[in-house]
């Protein structure tokens, strides 16, 4: 999960050697936080929230496979 995430971040900023990838695990629940550089949190969000709602989706989808829930915190 913290590959997929990191791919699509990097592919949506204009630094994408600050966009940092931490994966953590407890009990049944992997979370993921993201972190990127303030000129590119926006780039990141997007409108309402429309891109950083699609990433999570995303993640959801392919963690299925999974018996883990997955979270994306976006720092």
């Amino acid at each position: 999960m913290k590959e997929l995430v990191e791919i699509i971040a990097k592919s949506l900023v204009d630094y994408p050697d600050e966009v940092v990838v931490t994966e953590t695990t407890a009990d049944d629940t992997i979370t993921i936080d993201l972190k990127v550089a303030a000129d590119d949190m926006g780039k990141v969000i997007g409108k309402k929230g429309r891109i950083a709602k699609s990433i999570r989706t995303v993640v959801r989808a392919a963690a299925l496979k999974g018996d883990k829930k997955v979270v994306v915190d976006i720092k």
